[in-house]
């Protein structure tokens, strides 16, 4: 019964943290909320981000939700009327991965005035990066040798990255609760893969 009631209360904050953001939330409820199906919600962060491209502003929302056996990342996005389309728009897409797919789980915390930090001061910013496979990120170098005279073709080095998802979230612009939220998210993510390894 507990956990029913946790369930439902989880996808009531879900779903007031859509309406929250004031982005569309009809049409990004039930894109979600189709995603997900039936199961139940053990963690999820809503984030609306502003852009400015040329003239206009552009409003993008991600949101992510980890059941028992999935992550779910929905985007929506808002386009002004085009050769495509006379009247504005959005689109919205959602993923479904399992969680036996996430690879890395990557939480990138900036905190300022280090040499004071106490622990448990939230972050001035946090970036969330999930990988599962889906996108990777190929940096390539030329190769070289230990002698500066060498005109020898080495071939290329570089590194693999898996980058399927970044989220990037700060005080100054989102607020503290969504700071706190991601770093509760990436938490939840982390356990939940965690979890398959044993």
């Amino acid at each position: 019964m507990d956990g029913m009631a946790k369930t439902t209360t989880t996808t009531q904050g879900l779903r007031a943290a859509i309406e929250r953001s004031g982005y569309y939330p009809a049409l990004v409820a039930e894109a979600v909320e189709a995603a997900v199906g039936g199961e139940p919600i053990r963690s999820y962060l809503v984030h609306q981000e502003t852009t400015f491209d040329q003239n206009e502003v552009r409003r993008h929302v991600t949101v992510l939700v980890l059941t028992g056996n999935r992550f779910i990342v929905s985007h929506t996005d808002e386009q002004a009327a085009d050769s495509t389309s006379p009247t504005p728009y959005a689109t919205t897409s959602t993923e479904s991965v399992k969680l036996g797919r996430i690879s890395s789980v990557v939480v990138s915390r900036v905190v300022a005035n280090p040499e004071q930090y106490t622990p448990g001061t939230l972050p001035r910013e946090v970036v969330l990066t999930i990988g599962w496979g889906a996108v990777s990120r190929i940096d390539l170098e030329p190769a070289a040798c230990g002698d500066p005279d060498c005109e020898a073709d080495h071939g290329y080095t570089g590194n693999s990255t898996a980058d399927d998802l970044s989220l990037r979230v700060s005080e100054a612009g989102d607020g503290p609760e969504t700071v706190r939220q991601a770093l509760a998210f990436a938490q939840a993510v982390s356990e939940a893969t965690a979890d398959l390894t044993r």
